[in-house]
């Protein structure tokens, strides 16, 4: 089994570490497209050529499947890539609309939405979770946890500041949706923030129970052969691939 990840940027490499934990790839090629990012604040038809553009770029290799890591490709893109592509191609919202809908069975749960400004102006998870039920809905356009992220700021002062910002007259949620993929490196503070009693659902760890649910993997792979590539520097993104991943 060969996959590739695509992402805006470097936020996908935590969903690269959800595939390598249950150990489902026998390869994996990351593709982030950093010489453009961010994603969040570009006009649809923009997303869209970029993502046409990375299925070009897949098609140098003969993968099983492709994975779409960031979320605003996902809500705005990912027909038009299944359009092109001669694989299957899964996008991390439909995967966090079923990672929530299994984790909250009681459909008056309120719910958090995190994401870009794209992402949460696409209404892909809110209107993905109304049609199953869910009315509690709340979504706010944190972009500033982008760049907090990639400066390796997980805690402290300025993160504090951060959610106090977004979440000031935020009601109080059963679940955070991390609409992007950079957010799970905060999980911690996230749940200091909110308290124990609100779950926070990760695109990684949800695309591994999307998958596991839709495919059926007959082999796990402990070590499978990885790949990065991007379309700037990509040497930096080996190395942030090395951190986050824990890479010798």
């Amino acid at each position: 089994m060969k996959v590739g990840v695509f992402d805006s940027g470097i936020g996908g490499l935590t969903v690269v570490k959800s595939l390598l934990e249950h150990q489902l790839f026998e390869e994996i090629i990351y593709f982030g497209d950093t010489a453009r990012v961010p994603y969040g604040s570009k006009d649809k038809n923009t997303i869209i050529r970029y993502a046409i553009e990375a299925v070009e770029f897949f098609k140098n290799f003969e993968l099983d499947m492709i994975i779409v890591a960031c979320n605003t490709v996902s809500a705005y893109a990912l027909e038009e890539m299944r359009e092109s592509a001669t694989c299957p191609v899964i996008g991390v919202v439909e995967a966090g609309i079923l990672a929530t809908s299994n984790a909250m069975q009681n459909r008056e749960s309120n719910i958090l939405i995190l994401g870009t400004k794209a992402t949460v102006n696409s209404k892909a998870y809110k209107e993905g979770l109304n049609s199953l039920g869910y009315s509690k809905l709340q979504a706010r356009a944190t972009g500033l946890f982008v760049p907090l992220v990639e400066e390796e700021i997980y805690s402290g002062e300025i993160l504090q500041a951060t959610f106090r910002h977004y979440f000031k007259d935020v009601k109080h949620p059963d679940a955070v949706i991390l609409g992007c993929t950079h957010f799970p490196l905060i999980t911690e503070a996230l749940q200091d923030y909110f308290g124990n009693s609100t779950l926070l659902i990760h695109s990684g760890d949800a695309i591994v129970e999307y998958l596991e649910k839709k495919f059926k993997f007959s082999h796990q792979y402990a070590s499978p052969t990885l790949k990065f590539f991007a379309s700037e520097n990509p040497e930096a993104l080996r190395t942030i691939a090395s951190k986050w991943l824990s890479l010798k």
